[in-house]
């Protein structure tokens, strides 16, 4: 029997138009703005809600690996379950970026059949929102410049100009530039670079604005760089906060989709976890507790890092908590962080899957270490033996955690109703949510705290250009901003290579960026990169296109 790719299992789904999802979610016609059938931007201005918000089901993971542990699918699957029990479930996910649709991962809207719809259009360009975040990004780059070539009044330094171009593509070519040459007619000459657009300034800001006038204000309060007397200039300062805003009055809005089992999503918003806050925005969270009882969101990669972020960034701004936390875990991960290569993670190996449970045992640590009590979802894959679950789930049940084993992939919401039973008895129970540290903690002691209690790590190496960074940082008044670490995904170190639970290691920070628009500041630790690179073989070479427009191999 031929097993169907991710693409054919959803272009055979039965769609529903996106008008009865709305009225479905409790949305009011005059909110709903059509993009074509089964797509729609939601005016929040015209969303009353309800008089309690909604109970927040947070899905992060154990670290990931090459071998995939399907977060999004069973973020999706778990949302389907809690429709089959007649739960008011919304769910809302990260807009995917383009450079790893078209790098190493392919699409990004779930799998089998717990996957968003329609899967192409979502994985490709969507409704324009990061094209606008990437304009509205490169219009700030041509502001910048066109100040210094027209007399430079600002008096910014052409040297000190941190404000970097994005594209939203893994481009390791475009790293490092040099502009404004040829002559005085073309600009003043200096170095730039580009990040990846879900890596920048501009879609964290998005992604934590209350509104329209928020997100202008937030835009305003950026700093682009330093003037000769090294004073920080300010995007407001060169009044162009208004024109950036307007690139941005439709990718504003959150995006109305839905899941396979028509379970209404909203879909908003995509900053990486390794290297930016890994959180969809929050327009689009608390539009779906007002119009839900229960909403299910993800954060990047696993609690280290977009877990962490949610907690000591976006639930922090976003004034609310997680209600429970679901880590999943694959018995293919754990055999990876218990020593076995990827090649042979198809072969029984009940000891591999013990010596690498350490490394989720950490991510349960985590979840109750922010005061919230985690749920084990061990997403099933064929190749895994009953032997290899049970080892995992009698762990669970010695350590006195709840787990359930979760087959969305393979049967839709039915096969969550175990878990979404599981997370029920956590929101039905007190929890007590707490911030790892206070605003007041200066910035080199709040990186040492997610260092030694999130990561495990015996402490922090900061480079020389990091300590003056921080001084700089302090100096302007920023120190009160959160930390967003930038980190290597696959370690709860910064050394990718040391997988399972790490212990005496150290991270090395080699430098502190203040992020002022978006009120935080971004560790970069080890060689963590903003704008990354193709693999080899990308996934570009397997997608293709038809005489009658359809695609295939996006997943």
């Amino acid at each position: 029997m031929v097993q169907l790719t991710d693409q054919e299992i959803a272009s055979k789904a039965d769609i529903q138009p996106i008008e009865n999802i709305a009225v479905k979610a409790g949305i009011p016609k005059e909110a709903l703005e059509l993009y074509g059938k089964y797509k729609a931007k939601i005016d929040i201005n015209q969303i009353s809600g309800n008089e309690k918000d909604a109970k927040v089901v947070l899905v992060s993971a154990m670290n990931p690996t090459p071998a995939g542990e399907g977060k999004s699918t069973c973020t999706v699957g778990l949302s389907d379950a809690f429709n089959q029990l007649g739960k008011n479930v919304m769910v809302a996910l990260r807009e995917p970026s383009l450079g790893p649709v078209m790098g190493i991962k392919g699409g990004a809207t779930g799998g089998g059949l717990a996957q968003v719809l329609p899967m192409e259009e979502i994985n490709l360009h969507f409704n324009g929102d990061l094209h606008a975040i990437t304009t509205a990004n490169n219009a700030l780059s041509a502001f910048i410049d066109n100040h210094i070539h027209q007399g430079n009044e600002l008096n910014i330094d052409p040297r000190r100009v941190t404000w970097k171009r994005v594209l939203d593509m893994n481009d390791r070519a475009l790293r490092q530039i040099v502009v404004g040459l040829g002559g005085p007619a073309r600009g003043v000459p200096r170095e730039d670079g580009f990040d990846i657009t879900v890596a920048s300034e501009i879609m964290a800001v998005l992604c934590l604005a209350d509104d329209i006038i928020d997100l202008k204000n937030k835009i305003g309060e950026i700093v682009f760089g330093y003037t000769y007397d090294k004073t920080p200039v300010t995007v407001k300062e060169l009044k162009v906060e208004g024109a950036v805003a307007l690139l941005l009055k439709e990718a504003v809005k959150p995006n109305l989709v839905q899941t396979m089992e028509g379970t209404p999503a909203l879909i908003h918003g995509g900053p990486f976890a390794n290297i930016a806050h890994g959180c969809n925005s929050l327009i689009a969270t608390n539009t779906a507790r007002k119009l839900a009882d229960i909403v299910v969101t993800e954060c990047g990669f696993g609690s280290d890092l977009g877990g962490e972020k949610f907690m000591n960034i976006k639930a922090r701004k976003g004034g609310f908590q997680p209600d429970a936390i679901v880590l999943v875990a694959t018995v293919r991960a754990l055999k990876m962080n218990g020593g076995v290569k990827k090649e042979n993670l198809s072969e029984e190996n009940t000891e591999a899957v013990i010596s690498g449970i350490v490394n989720l045992e950490k991510h349960i640590e985590n979840a109750r270490k922010f005061g919230v009590e985690p749920v084990v979802a061990l997403n099933d894959f064929v190749t895994d033996s009953d032997n290899e679950r049970e080892a995992v789930l009698s762990w669970c049940r010695e350590k006195g955690v709840r787990a359930a084993l979760t087959k969305v992939w393979a049967d839709g919401g039915r096969g969550g109703i175990d878990l979404a039973e599981a997370v029920l008895e956590v929101l039905e129970s007190e929890q007590n949510f707490k911030h790892l540290y206070e605003d007041t903690l200066p910035v080199k002691e709040k990186i040492e705290r997610i260092v030694t209690e999130v990561y495990g790590g015996e402490g922090v190496n900061f480079s020389d250009q990091a300590k003056r960074q921080i001084k700089e940082i302090e100096k302007n008044g920023w120190g009160d901003y959160p930390v967003c670490m930038a980190k290597s995904q696959y370690s709860l170190s910064d050394n990718p290579s040391k997988l399972g639970r790490p212990e005496g290691f150290t991270v090395t920070v080699r430098e502190v960026i203040p992020k002022t628009g978006a009120g935080f500041v971004v560790a970069l630790t080890g060689d963590i990169m903003t704008m990354p690179g193709l693999p080899k073989v990308p996934s570009a070479v397997h997608m293709d296109i038809d005489a009658d427009g359809n695609s295939k191999g996006l997943f």
